[in-house]
């Protein structure tokens, strides 16, 4: 009975991990996505240079 459990604790834990690297793969592309617009509209725009605060 206790090997089974391991074995089903193991798979959960592997599908968990997977579904959050998707999720972190989707966050990174986005972020990549606003960093290179902000990048884009900051050479546009001419402005003081930096296009965020921080």
């Amino acid at each position: 009975m206790v090997p089974i459990l391991l074995v089903l604790l193991l798979v959960l834990l592997l599908f968990g991990a997977g579904f959050a690297l998707k999720i972190l793969w989707w966050v990174a592309l986005a972020v990549l996505i606003i960093w290179l617009l902000g990048f884009l509209f900051r050479g546009a725009g001419g402005g003081r240079g930096r296009w965020y605060r921080w």
